[in-house]
C-alpha cells in the first residue's frame, strides 16, 4: 500500500513562475549552469547549482556552496518570491511537448515505502552523486527538485485530474525549450481523500527518473529519524517531493552510444567480427523502427543489424535491447567491459534526434548506435523482479522543471 499525501507547496509567486523553474540540475555542466543563470537571474539554478554564485576556484561542493543555495532560498521566501500555501494540496502538473501531453499529481511520497519497496527502483546509484544531492537537501531543509515516479493508470484519479483540468489554472507558461507547462490546485477534501485513498490501494510505484535525489531523500530522513529521539514518522522529512504520471502517458526515448575507437579494428575488420552476432545490411538513415533491431553508423554509411536467434532472451534484464547491444558487440568487439565508468563510451539521449549521432561520428566517436527505446513495461518488468537495468537504459521526455514546487523538511 502506497502511501502519497498532499503537501504544503513553497511555489513561485503568480508571474515569476517562467522566469524561476529551470531544468534538472544534472543535465547542465558548471559552465552551462552560469551561462543559464546569466540569462536569467531568477532561474532555480542559483540554489540547484549555487556554485554559479562563486567563481570557479570555489569547488561545486565546498560548504559554502551548500549554505549559499539555502541563503538564497530562504531570502527568496522572505521576499515573497515564493510563497508557501496554506495548506497541504495536490498539484496537477501538466507538461506538453510537440502536441503530446503527459499529466502528473506532485504529492509527497513515503519513505517508508522506498525502504519497504513498494517504491521501486531499477537502476543503482553513485555515492559521490548521492552525497551531493544529501549536502543540498540537509542544507537547504528542502528538498528542490521532485522525484519523476511511475504507476499503472488509475480511473479514479484519472476522473479527478480530467474534472480539475476543466477549473482556473495556477500556471500556464511555455519555456524557451518550447515545453508547456500548466498546474492546477487540487483542493476539495472529498478529492484529496480519493486520491490518497486511490494510492493507497497500488502495491508498486516506480522510479522513473531521479533515482539519486531520492536516494538522497531517504538517507536525510534517516539521518534526522536517528538524530531525533521523538521521531514519531509523521514528520516532513519521512515523505520526498514527488510527481507521480500513469503509465499510459509516459514517453521514453532512445538512449544512444558512441564510441570513440574500434579497439584496434579497421572498419571492414569491425564489420566482420559485427556479422558474428548480428545479420549486418546497408540501411536508410534512422532510428529502428522495433524492438531487437539496432542501427549503426560506421564509416558515413547507416547499417541495420539484426541479432542472431541466439542473441535474444525472455529474461527481463538480458532480453532488453541495451543488454543484447552490450553482451554482443560492445563488450566482446569493442571492449566496453564497464560502460558506467569507460571513457571510450558516451551517451546520447534520444531527444537530441538522429543527427547528433552523425555529428559525433565526424567530430570524436568512431562508431554510434541507435537503439529502440526502452518501453516502460520493460521498466516495470525489471523493477517487479527487483532487478536493475544497465546503466543509461531510459531517457524520459519532457524533464519536470525544478523550483515549481518545494517541499519544506523543517
Amino acid at each position: 500500500m502506497a502511501k502519497i499525501i498532499p503537501f504544503k507547496a513553497i511555489r513561485p509567486k503568480k508571474g515569476l513562475e517562467k522566469n524561476i523553474a529551470a531544468l534538472p540540475y544534472d543535465v547542465y555542466s558548471r559552465q552551462e549552469a552560469k551561462e543559464e543563470v546569466k540569462k536569467e537571474p531568477l532561474s532555480f539554478l542559483r540554489i540547484d547549482r549555487a556554485e554559479t554564485q562563486f567563481d570557479d576556484s570555489v569547488n561545486t561542493y565546498a560548504d559554502c556552496v551548500y549554505q549559499k543555495a539555502s541563503d538564497i532560498l530562504w531570502d527568496m521566501v522572505r521576499e515573497e518570491q515564493f510563497i508557501t500555501d496554506k495548506a497541504p494540496y495536490y498539484y496537477i502538473y501538466e507538461l506538453t511537448m510537440g502536441g503530446r501531453s503527459q499529466t502528473g499529481i506532485a504529492a509527497c511520497a513515503s519513505v517508508d515505502d522506498y525502504i519497504n519497496e513498494t517504491i521501486k527502483k531499477h537502476e543503482n546509484t553513485r555515492e559521490d552523486k548521492e552525497l551531493d544531492r544529501i549536502c543540498h537537501i540537509d542544507t537547504c531543509n528542502a528538498q528542490t527538485g521532485p522525484i519523476f515516479l511511475a504507476y499503472h493508470s488509475n480511473e479514479i484519479i484519472n476522473g479527478i485530474v480530467k474534472k480539475v483540468k476543466e477549473r482556473e489554472m495556477l500556471y500556464d507558461f511555455v519555456a524557451n525549450d518550447g515545453i508547456r507547462h500548466r498546474v492546477w490546485v487540487i483542493e476539495e477534501k472529498e478529492d484529496m481523500e480519493a486520491i490518497e485513498k486511490a494510492f493507497s490501494s497500488m502495491n508498486s510505484i516506480y522510479i522513473a527518473d531521479g533515482h539519486h535525489r531520492c536516494a538522497s531523500a531517504v538517507k536525510v530522513s534517516l539521518k534526522r529519524r536517528k538524530a531525533n529521539p521523538r521521531f514519531t514518522g509523521e514528520e516532513e522529512f519521512n515523505y520526498f517531493l514527488s510527481v507521480l504520471f500513469p503509465d499510459d502517458q509516459l514517453m521514453i526515448m532512445d538512449y544512444n552510444r558512441v564510441v570513440k575507437d574500434l579497439n584496434g579494428y579497421s572498419e571492414e575488420e569491425f564489420l566482420e567480427k559485427v556479422r558474428e552476432n548480428f545479420v549486418v545490411e546497408p540501411s536508410q538513415k534512422g532510428k529502428p523502427d522495433h524492438k531487437g533491431v539496432f542501427s549503426m553508423y560506421l564509416g558515413n554509411t547507416w547499417y541495420k543489424l539484426t541479432g542472431k536467434e541466439y542473441v535474444y532472451s525472455d529474461d527481463v534484464v538480458e532480453g532488453l535491447d541495451v543488454s543484447i547491444l552490450q553482451n554482443y558487440l560492445l563488450q566482446p568487439i569493442l571492449g566496453i567491459n564497464e560502460p558506467k565508468t569507460d571513457r571510450r563510451i558516451d551517451f546520447v539521449g534520444g531527444i537530441r534526434g538522429i543527427s547528433e549521432l552523425e555529428r559525433r561520428v565526424s567530430k570524436d566517436c568512431k562508431v554510434a548506435f541507435a537503439l529502440h527505446p526502452t518501453s516502460i513495461t520493460e521498466l516495470f518488468g525489471v523493477a517487479d523482479a527487483g532487478r536493475l537495468m544497465p546503466p543509461k537504459s531510459t531517457w524520459f521526455e519532457p524533464k519536470l522543471r525544478s523550483g515549481l514546487f518545494i517541499h519544506s523538511i523543517k
